[in-house]
């Protein structure tokens, strides 16, 4: 089945709205130029609300050890995904100290695709970039042999495409979600509801 998750939620109705749609994982943005940024103590608030059945994940951004660390002791998220230019060794420390963690590639070339796959992280996320909402040229995907998350511009309209075609381990959306920038119960509901039958359809 594929994995779905909804990155970018901050507010105590977000999380009502996922406990209904019920993603795999729910990310946090812990990068302070975001516009969805919210701190780490208010995502801890938020996790208390979550179904223990949906993963947090806490995302940031060339982020000190310390504070990432920090993150997942007062119990904000129980995974990071690292979104800038932590090193192998910063992923692999955090792993050492039982940490999940997810690391993210801009996907530009095939040489990028080749780092995703020789990273040490627990998964990799493959993206057009930070945010940006825009899809990537996914041929350049290849035959990438370690499961990944898909990102970047996936969208209730073309989930079923990217399942069908890729197959990834799972699919993350966030800005298509919203409405007036804040996350929409509907949207997040039809971009589930889109994976759950491109899975049935496969």
């Amino acid at each position: 089945m594929t994995k779905i998750k909804m990155c970018g939620l901050r507010r105590t109705e977000d999380i009502e709205f996922a406990n209904m749609v019920k993603p795999d994982y729910i990310g946090y943005v812990f990068a302070e130029k975001s516009k969805r940024y919210i701190t780490p103590e208010k995502a801890a608030e938020l996790t208390k609300l979550l179904d223990a059945d949906i993963v947090p994940v806490g995302v940031f951004v060339d982020e000190t050890m310390e504070n990432v660390i920090a993150a997942v002791k007062m119990g904000a998220v129980k995974m990071v995904q690292l979104h800038g230019s932590e090193s192998e060794d910063f992923v692999s420390e955090l792993k050492k100290r039982g940490i999940p963690v997810i690391k993210a590639f801009q996907v530009g070339s095939a040489e990028d695709i080749a780092a995703a796959e020789g990273s040490c992280a627990d998964m990799v996320l493959l993206d057009s970039g930070k945010g940006s909402g825009q899809t990537f040229d996914w041929s350049l995907i290849g035959s990438i042999r370690r499961p990944y998350l898909l990102a970047g511009g996936i969208t209730a309209e073309n989930a079923a495409q990217a399942i069908r075609q890729l197959r990834p381990y799972g699919v993350d959306a966030s800005s298509c979600l919203e409405t007036n920038g804040f996350k929409d119960f509907g949207k997040m509901s039809a971009f589930a509801q889109a994976v759950r039958e491109a899975e049935e359809q496969t």
